[in-house]
């Protein structure tokens, strides 16, 4: 009985309900069959995201500084889609149905945006002149159809992106200390595979999008994810499935709701007297910081029913476990806000750094590189950067201070300070393409290479490599085991946030600087605006933001310097 039970995994099930047996469920290859999804959905997103600014300046006409916060308004949202996929996952979908739902979704998108791109009806006419405010803008019929299958991807994007790593650690078994070891491989090379379906969409669909048109690169965007999705269903039956145990965001909910409703009770000096219903292996002990929430725990008259029998109401009163888990997620708040600011920099590697690069020359020989592809080299710089800290660092580090590589909160660290490098550079640079562009203001084409951006690329490519493997990592060892889903969430919303906050910096520098009539800093034509004072802009606000992100470490470790164990969440 015993070596069946250990054929078993105990809190997975197969496709009929039963309890998945190791020879015949999960692994690499159920595993593998998820990530398919993954890069066909990394090669949507960024193939439309790194060449869209292009195509609405271009094609659709609209102004400089509007079509950049269109592009960061749909990523944005695509993140923040995130945490209703997740809340489904947990609740009531489980990740199997959101993944084929949502890449479902996803591939509906790309098809209605293939067919928008494609019908003349859908896009004003076209235009030769020089200033954009000459031409005719799209109609509002014709960007609502537009921003009906961006917010369609987005949504897509959203259900995916909770769910697809999850549902690929959820193919190993981590009592198992093979299937444990396989599961962190499969951690360490997801950004790498996912990076993979990004460098595709900068390069190869991008030249498409250019030189053979837009719906064929969109086309190939939903026929791509549509033999995902086949590939993905094909593995029903290989699969380990998780059941859902309810979101986190209720049990979050209950702890504040119930220490609120407690909000004049004492807490007692005997922690004992507290309120805890799980067994000891499975308990987290009480800690002082964040004392209010205790009372959440604080049993009272009202816990009592009529006859004087004890009653649990989750929305009255919660086990200290549940509170300290709680807390846990509390403390990595500062890191998170720390983060975000990142994400904003980011932004403007797929807006105007794209948008100068249609300025610059970017002929090789008689080849011209298409504007979007230029983030080739941001792709590379991760890629490198990777290969080269997995490669090289990590063995060296293990070798001098027997550790495998640096810390999440190190690697965070190295990646903000590389982005505010890379704003930096970006600065310095747009300062040489302006007076460029003054020179020979009639020409379309300034003669100025092109590969002056690399710089800011590469800097800010390799601060992501960094930072995104450190806050994944980061948001998942530190929160508690039945919260991994809504710090995944948490994590993903840094990129949103930092998205959203890019539009908003744009929209408030440009009505402060373009007052009166003037251009400002940011407006309809960046050849006459000042966007090496943005760019320093978001420089300076990354050192600052450098500065309290360490101050914030430094809590955070302090903090934490008693581990607490984790503990799985019991939905009683």
């Amino acid at each position: 009985m015993a070596e069946k039970m250990s054929l078993t995994v105990a809190d997975a099930v197969d496709y009929k309900g039963f309890p998945a047996d190791k020879s015949r469920t999960g692994g690499w290859i159920s595993a593998a069959l998820s990530l398919g999804i993954e890069i066909c959905e990394r090669l949507s997103t960024m193939g439309i995201a790194v060449n869209l600014v292009t195509y609405l300046g271009g094609t659709m006409h609209l102004p400089s500084a509007s079509s950049a916060n269109v592009v960061t308004d749909f990523m944005g949202t695509s993140f923040l889609l995130c945490l209703l996929g997740g809340f489904l996952a947990d609740s009531y979908l489980g990740r199997y149905r959101t993944i084929a739902i949502f890449a479902s979704v996803q591939t509906l998108g790309t098809c209605l945006l293939a067919v928008s791109t494609r019908l003349p009806e859908l896009r004003p006419p076209p235009c030769q002149a020089t200033e954009v405010t000459q031409c005719k803008q799209a109609s509002n019929f014709q960007m609502g159809i537009l921003y009906l299958s961006l917010y369609l991807i987005a949504l897509g994007t959203g259900g995916l992106k909770s769910s697809v790593s999850g549902f690929g650690t959820d193919q190993f078994d981590e009592k198992d200390e093979k299937e444990k070891a396989q599961m962190s491989y499969f951690f360490n090379r997801f950004f790498f595979v996912i990076s993979t379906g990004t460098l595709m969409a900068v390069t190869v669909l991008v030249y498409i999008q250019d030189e053979v048109g837009r719906s064929w690169g969109y086309g190939i965007c939903s026929a791509s994810m549509f033999v995902a999705i086949v590939i993905f269903l094909s593995g029903t039956k290989r699969y380990r499935y998780k059941k859902c145990l309810g979101s986190p965001v209720v049990q979050i909910s209950q702890v504040v709701a119930a220490a609120i409703g407690k909000k004049n009770v004492k807490v007692p000096s005997d922690i004992a007297l507290l309120y805890e219903d799980l067994p000891e292996a499975l308990r987290i002990h009480h800690t002082d910081h964040f004392s209010f929430l205790d009372k959440a725990s604080v049993v009272t008259e009202d816990d009592y029913g009529d006859n004087g029998t004890f009653r649990v109401n989750p929305w009255k009163l919660c086990p200290v476990t549940r509170v300290e888990e709680v807390k846990k997620m509390i403390r990595l708040l500062p890191i998170w806000a720390t983060t975000i600011i990142f994400w904003t920099t980011y932004a403007q590697m797929i807006t105007f750094s794209v948008e100068q690069a249609t300025t610059m020359e970017r002929t090789i020989g008689h080849f011209q590189i298409p504007a979007g592809s230029l983030t080739v080299f941001f792709v590379a710089a991760i890629l490198i950067t990777l290969a080269i800290y997995d490669r090289l660092v990590m063995r060296l580090w293990k070798k001098l201070k027997e550790k495998t590589g640096f810390t999440n909160l190190q690697r965070i660290a190295i990646g903000l300070f590389l982005s505010a490098m890379g704003m930096a550079a970006a600065a310095a640079v747009e300062v040489k393409r302006l007076s460029v562009a003054k020179e020979f203001s009639e020409t379309t084409t300034r003669p100025i290479t092109a590969f002056l951006l690399i710089p800011q690329f590469f800097l800010v490519g390799s601060g992501e490599a960094f930072i995104y493997t450190g806050q994944l990592d980061f948001f998942i060892t530190q929160s508690p085991k039945g919260m991994k889903t809504i710090s995944t969430g948490l994590f993903l919303t840094t990129l949103a946030l930092g998205f959203f906050f890019s539009s908003l910096l744009v929209s408030i520098v440009k009505a402060v600087t373009g007052s009166s009539g003037k251009q400002g800093w940011v407006g309809e034509n960046i050849n006459k605006g000042r966007l090496d004072c943005f760019y320093g802009l978001l420089a300076a606000l990354s050192f600052i933001n450098f500065g309290l992100f360490l101050l914030c470490a430094a809590w955070f470790r302090r903090k934490t310097a008693k581990h607490a164990p984790e503990v799985e969440i019991i939905v009683p």
